[in-house]
């Protein structure tokens, strides 16, 4: 498998597969399908609207209207879901940016647009050849938007790694989190999973107030919240693509 380094705003170095062209072909059939049950749906109100109205222009003009969100349902989704569509999400993959900045929606737009190139123009052939010669796997529509696919399953366990799992929904504290070096979090992360495991109050006190005195944060959790709360934080700044 290949394999992508990213290096984050926050300049921390972050690891990733890049997907194979099964994944990738696995995940536009998923989205196909989901189109296709659509259509269905589609030609059945189109159906319906054909005892309603006797006009056929009219008919039609509806079905084509509520037709329309399907032709852009690669590129909604992939806006709207931060690089994913239904297909990619339930394969664990997702579209990123080489460099780590944020993927904005001219990028998307981009590798929207060449997917007539890639996928329907030539029957995917265009796009298979270039993932499958292309150093990072990618098609010419990641080629000109500069982003790849890659893999957000996890390898190893999150706890033997400086991250912490951290949900979508999730509301950081402590906005200075980031003055932490790399190697400060893995040590306090070490440090503090020693302490709880054998109880020792009065390691993660000690460990608490020295976060705390770089952070500044003043803050009233408890040690044990505060210390898990500023490596969610770290996470969640430092993993935002």
């Amino acid at each position: 498998m290949n394999n992508l380094q990213i290096n984050t705003t926050q300049n921390v170095n972050l690891n990733y597969t890049i997907v194979s062209i099964g994944e990738r072909i696995g995940a536009f059939f998923i989205d196909a399908f989901i189109l296709y049950l659509y259509s269905i749906l589609v030609n059945l109100i189109g159906d319906a609207i054909g005892f309603i109205y006797d006009d056929g222009w009219t008919q039609r003009g509806l079905v084509a209207l509520i037709f329309l969100p399907a032709m852009f349902y690669s590129l909604l989704m992939h806006i709207i879901f931060n690089g994913r569509t239904v297909g990619k999400m339930l394969l664990k993959i997702r579209v990123v940016k080489l460099d780590g900045s944020p993927v904005n929606w001219s990028s998307y737009l981009i590798r929207w647009m060449l997917r007539l190139v890639d996928i329907w123009l030539f029957v995917g052939s265009i796009g298979i050849l270039t993932i499958l010669f292309s150093e990072k796997r990618q098609r010419l529509g990641d080629a000109a938007a500069g982003t790849v696919v890659i893999s957000t399953k996890n390898k190893t366990k999150i706890s033997h790694t400086i991250l912490e799992e951290v949900e979508d929904t999730y509301v950081p504290q402590f906005t200075n989190v980031t003055i932490l070096t790399d190697k400060d979090v893995r040590l306090i992360k070490e440090t503090f999973g020693i302490a709880k495991n054998s109880n020792d109050f009065k390691t993660m006190k000690a460990l608490r107030n020295k976060v705390d005195s770089i952070l500044q944060s003043n803050s009233e959790l408890y040690d044990v919240n505060y210390l898990e709360t500023v490596l969610k934080d770290y996470n969640y700044f430092t993993q935002k693509l």
